[in-house]
């Protein structure tokens, strides 16, 4: 066999058994929902990071549906700004982590680990991730904006 037609033969097997490796939950809508909870953000109100400036539980009588996912708040007043806008209170990334974004692939995001940055949420996989993300949010906003759109094929981590 030719040189070309061996690496050819061998890509093409490696694509085929990623594409089959590759996890269910890759092509999911664009939200994080980890599988412990049914909400978005882990059931945390998104509208408190921004009132409150801290992550508050959400509660099952104020919820509402964005991009096909549940969102929990505190109280009405939360639910209905978010109804309002939900384009500013949701988080970045559907609520992925930040960081990996920025790297080119999903991981999921803790709404314990978090940073409003020009009127936008954006959370992280742990403190650590947090910390490196944080040694240049500009550029890691830049690089996680330009990856965003292809990242969702590539999850890695925990749900």
């Amino acid at each position: 066999m030719k040189p070309l037609q061996t690496l050819l033969i061998a890509l093409a097997a490696t694509a085929t058994f990623g594409a089959t490796m590759a996890p269910a939950f890759a092509t999911e809508a664009p939200v994080f929902v980890a599988r412990a909870t049914p909400y978005a953000v882990s059931g945390y109100d998104p509208v408190a990071y921004f009132t409150l400036g801290r992550p508050t539980p959400g509660v099952d009588q104020f919820t509402a549906r964005y991009q096909g996912a549940t969102y929990r708040f505190a109280s009405a007043a939360n639910r209905d700004a978010f109804v309002a806008n939900p384009a500013h209170y949701a988080p970045q990334y559907g609520g992925y982590c930040a960081w990996a974004v920025s790297q080119g692939y999903v991981a999921r995001g803790n709404p314990q680990n978090w940073r409003i940055v020009d009127g936008h949420l954006y959370l992280n996989f742990d403190s650590g991730v947090q910390q490196r993300w944080e040694r240049d949010i500009p550029g890691n906003i830049r690089s996680a904006n330009t990856n965003w759109p292809t990242a969702l094929g590539r999850y890695q981590g925990p749900r």
